[in-house]
């Protein structure tokens, strides 16, 4: 079959490899589409970083590159024991993450945060999203009903990521809250979709770039350049003068954590999203003078994984769609996909890539 293997910073090779053969408690999935990821993108540039060598194979399955990458994907199955539950060809989307479920964070349900975890496509296992087939457990296989379009449902996966995110504020009722999404990418966009579906009384997006821009204006209620506007006080403006209850910063750069530090009202909550490639320098006077709650989102579990899909198939998602800004064969993965993305990331949201013919 025809799969993407990363071997190093600026290496990914679309060649031959053999289909894997899934062991009698896994299934088969033949991929249909799969999403370039940010953190896909960050291992092409500067990795490997999460990707395993062989000086360093990753816990679980002692996997190191080159492996295929890819971890945003659905597809249908094609080989499925009985015990399995699942029917040859019915539609899925797939939960990535491989974990040991020994740890005491898995025997706490705490999956994310696995002392071992890892992510097929990201060198967990050989498998990944970007190849025609890819053999998984079946629990971790989500099925889908044949209305659902899989020309779409690949961006679950991002969304599964914004339903961890707002969960990890401590909030429960977003009804009465006003949130500032600090970056209209992929994840910020998430999200927004997220909040939007618990009803979140005001949703603000602090947002740069023209095109990101345009596309989040059409799901938030305002969204503000923090080249051109003081963001706290356009958020305090709409507010009457309180400023909003939390932030998600989904953009990972110490403007934006100044930024969104200044827009919380006091005792706010700020969300980490984001994955820093510099060190963040905390805004110490925001911080303690208003007795701010700083969090972190890592990931998602099992169970953001069910919810997310549930909402998905009840249509509280609606055009979460719109996010996929280009959609690519297998064959292109590198040069309209990665480096499209290297070179004009501020036109897309999402890139989905197909191996389908």
């Amino acid at each position: 079959m025809r799969a993407a293997r990363y071997y190093g910073p600026r290496n990914i090779q679309v060649e031959n490899v053999n289909v894997p053969e899934p062991a009698h408690d896994e299934v088969l999935v033949d991929i249909e589409w799969c999403g370039i990821c940010g953190t896909d993108l960050h291992e092409y540039l500067i990795g490997p970083v999460i990707i395993p060598t062989r000086e360093k194979p990753s816990g679980i399955k002692g996997a190191y590159l080159p492996v295929i990458m890819g971890h945003e994907f659905c597809g249908k199955i094609s080989k499925a024991p009985p015990s399995s539950g699942l029917k040859i060809g019915q539609p899925v989307m797939v939960d990535p993450r491989i974990y040991c479920k020994s740890c005491y964070t898995c025997q706490s349900s705490n999956t994310n945060i696995c002392t071992q975890w890892g992510f097929l496509g990201l060198g967990a296992d050989f498998g990944g999203g970007l190849a025609e087939s890819i053999a998984v457990r079946p629990e971790m296989c989500y099925p889908l009903p044949d209305s659902v379009s899989l020309a779409d449902a690949a961006v679950i996966e991002p969304l599964v990521v914004g339903r961890h995110a707002i969960k990890c504020s401590g909030f429960d009722d977003f009804s009465l809250l006003s949130a500032l999404v600090i970056g209209g990418g992929p994840v910020g966009v998430a999200v927004i979709h997220n909040l939007r579906a618990k009803g979140s009384k005001q949703i603000f997006v602090s947002e740069p770039t023209q095109r990101r821009h345009a596309h989040v204006s059409q799901i938030a209620d305002a969204v503000f350049d923090p080249t051109k506007l003081d963001v706290g006080e356009k958020c305090r403006s709409l507010t009457n003068g309180k400023g909003v209850d939390v932030v998600f910063d989904c953009a990972g750069v110490n403007a934006g954590l100044q930024q969104g530090m200044d827009s919380l009202r006091r005792r706010g909550t700020m969300v980490n999203v984001a994955a820093w490639e510099t060190k963040p320098i905390l805004p110490y006077e925001e911080f303690m003078l208003k007795e701010l709650n700083y969090k972190a989102a890592m990931s998602y579990d099992d169970l953001d994984f069910q919810e997310t899909v549930a909402d998905y198939l009840a249509g509280k998602f609606k055009g979460a769609e719109t996010m996929i800004t280009s959609r690519i064969s297998l064959e292109d993965v590198v040069s309209k996909g990665f480096d499209e993305l290297v070179n004009n990331k501020d036109d897309h949201v999402k890139i989905l890539v197909t191996p389908q013919k």
